[in-house]
Parts: C-alpha cells; sequence; structure tokens
C-alpha cells in the first residue's frame, strides 16, 4: 500500500533454467492458497522478498514459508532487507534473516532449513538444490502432504482472466 505498489491478480510461475519458479512478496506467503496455486502450476521453489522491521513480523514471514514447503512439498528461499533508513519512511528499520527452507522429511536437512544467514547480517547464501530429490519426495516420500489432501472435503477455486480454476 505505500510506495505506490499495487496488488496483482493472478498467480504466476516462471520457468527458467533452474526449474519452475513462484515470486510471492512478503506477506504474500501468510496465505496459503497462494502457493497451493503456484505448486499445482508446476513451481519447485518460491522466493519471497521481505521487507519486516520486528522479529515477530519476520517470524511470521519464516514460519508461513517453512510451512508451505511441508504443505506442498517445494523449495522456498526468503530474502530481507537489512540496516537502517532512518530518513526513507517506512523504511527506517529493518529485520531479517534470510534462508533457503525445504520440506521436512528424512532425505533433507534434518532442520529442513538448506541454508541460513545470521540475522540482520547483509550475506548472500548459496545452496545447490535437488529438484529431481523434489519430485521423487512428492511421489514416494513418508509423508504426503499433498497426495493426501482431503479434496472430497474443501476446494481451492481460483480465477484467472475470467477463468474458474479448482485445485
Amino acid at each position: 500500500k505505500w510506495w505506490g505498489v499495487s496488488s496483482g491478480n493472478r498467480v504466476e510461475v516462471f520457468e527458467t533454467d533452474c526449474g519452475t519458479i513462484a515470486i510471492q512478496i512478503c506477506y504474500d506467503i501468510e496465505f496459503p492458497e497462494l502457493t497451493r496455486i503456484a505448486a499445482q502450476k508446476g513451481a519447485q521453489i518460491v522466493f519471497v522478498p521481505f521487507n519486516t522491521d520486528t522479529r515477530h513480523g519476520y517470524l511470521r514471514v519464516r514460519h508461513c514459508a517453512q510451512a508451505r514447503c511441508v504443505e506442498n512439498h517445494l523449495y522456498v528461499a526468503i530474502s530481507g532487507c537489512t540496516g537502517n533508513l532512518p530518513f526513507v519512511e517506512n523504511a527506517d528499520i529493518h529485520y531479517a534473516q534470510s534462508g533457503i527452507f525445504t520440506p521436512s522429511d528424512m532425505e533433507f536437512a534434518s532442520d529442513a532449513v538448506a541454508a541460513e544467514c545470521n540475522p540482520n547480517v547483509e550475506t548472500v547464501i548459496i545452496h545447490d538444490l535437488d529438484f529431481e530429490l523434489l519430485r521423487r519426495h512428492r511421489e514416494s516420500g513418508s509423508v504426503q502432504n499433498w497426495n493426501d489432501r482431503r479434496t472430497e472435503l474443501y476446494r481451492v477455486v481460483y480465477k484467472e482472466d475470467g477463468s474458474t480454476f479448482e485445485i
């Protein structure tokens, strides 16, 4: 709502040389349906740039990002702003800890964190992600959240360009 930014009206995924990606900016990751739609469209990793000013705000983004990994069998990378900009409205202080998260299962890191930086430190993190492992996990991991959804009890309806889709 600040800085003249307005919301979009569709969930996009992008084919890249590294796999199919989606981008959900900050607050968007806190809505499970958006990531579910991106996963249904083939997203293997969701990138979440964020800007939070407190640890509470950061933890909302982080915990939701990690939940989306478990729910949808995909990777999520969060990248936040650090430092202070005292003369910029709504950007005077930041709290962040960027990270790359995985599903929580035996084949992945024991804490479902592929890589993370120290809090509030300008850092670049790099980690190789195994998309074949992700595919196998979705098909036959020890926990089958994606396949065990109870779609007979609920539905997610997605509208795009005048058409309606159910996932």
